[in-house]
């Protein structure tokens, strides 16, 4: 990442580290080197320095390297966290004569990393040299909130990334200050803030028209693709917009047909389960069972119930009297009954 630097006023002057940090540099990155360049400029020209942090971190030494060069500034250093301070960005955020930090920001600390590859005597210099670099952070670190270094590394190198808010981070003494931005969602993950932040200045960066619309934002959605300038991109949004309409209107037709059938259906399988009831081919306490069936498989549950054979009881066959008038077999018989237990 290029070095971004803006001069505020004859008095004061703005350094960004937006970034990674590294020795080198390169894309989204911030070479030591160049930071300890421009630092040693802006503290020759001016009485006040404000340095503005967005960064996940990234090697260690290019960062200590930084960390020294902003605490040898003679100008007063304040340091603003503006989205994210994590690792050894964390650290260099703590070396400004008054640190201020974002409400919506967080700062990260944990452990040194680092690795090796060679034989078991490499591989134990590598932790001497890692337990050596976590002692001097650590004392950075309590020498800010008033910690002694195994009090730090107690608390924060036991193999956990600790994410601080700014609340969290004035609490602890590690920072003088909070500050309002624009805010960012509350749902908001680290990566997310990391983002918004670094879009916010390459936003900044570039002339603004409000009125004028980014064709090519648009054109790189698929249906834009084809756009030529923004006449065309209105007119498809247009189109856009009138097919969303058709589609909620066809959306609640459907649903309102959906309901209706739905009703019908429940009174097609009360209508098959009762007339089943009612001619005796399936019992009263059968209802139910016969509404999930025709439920999960209507046309075949009905062919199965209408197979089973009506149920005749010797009552309903004498019930209907001869000739279709006067006495029945049954009521007939019940009454020659009724006679002989009278005797």
């Amino acid at each position: 990442m290029t070095v971004f630097k803006s001069i505020l006023n004859e008095k004061t002057a703005c350094l960004l580290l937006y970034g990674e940090v590294s020795d080198e540099g390169g894309e989204g990155k911030i070479a030591s080197r160049d930071i300890v360049n421009e630092l040693m400029y802006l503290d020759a020209g001016y009485e006040n320095l404000n340095i503005r942090i967005n960064s996940i971190g990234g090697d260690v030494y290019p960062g200590i390297a930084i960390f020294n060069a902003i605490r040898q500034c003679r100008s007063n250093v304040t340091i603003y966290i503006d989205g994210i301070a994590a690792s050894i960005a964390g650290v260099i955020a703590l070396c400004g004569k008054r640190v201020e930090m974002s409400r919506y920001a967080r700062m990260m600390l944990h452990n040194v990393s680092g690795g090796c590859y060679g034989n078991k005597k490499d591989l134990q210099d590598m932790i001497s040299t890692i337990e050596s670099l976590e002692d001097t952070i650590a004392e950075i670190i309590g020498g800010r909130c008033g910690k002694d270094k195994e009090e730090v590394k107690s608390a924060y190198f036991d193999g956990t990334d600790h994410w601080l808010k700014a609340d969290e981070a004035l609490q602890l003494g590690l920072i003088d200050a909070i500050y309002d931005v624009e805010a960012v969602p509350d749902e908001s993950t680290t990566d997310d803030i990391y983002r918004i932040f670094t879009n916010r200045l390459e936003q900044e960066q570039q002339p603004q028209n409000p009125d004028k619309m980014k064709l090519e934002d648009f054109k790189t959605i698929p249906r834009f693709a084809n756009c030529a300038d923004e006449a065309a991109v209105m007119a498809m949004l247009g189109e856009t917009a009138q097919k969303a309409d058709k589609a909620d209107d066809l959306e609640k037709e459907n649903g309102a047909l959906k309901e209706q059938l739905k009703q019908q259906e429940e009174e097609r399988i009360e209508t098959a389960v009762t007339d089943a009831v009612t001619d005796g081919r399936i019992g009263a306490d059968q209802k139910d069972t016969y509404k999930n069936i025709l439920k999960a498989d209507f046309k075949n549950g009905l062919s199965a119930l209408k197979a089973l054979k009506p149920k005749k009881m010797l009552k309903d066959k004498l019930e209907a009297p001869a000739g279709g008038e006067g006495e029945s077999p049954w009521q007939k018989k019940m009454r020659e009954i009724e006679a002989n237990r009278k005797k």
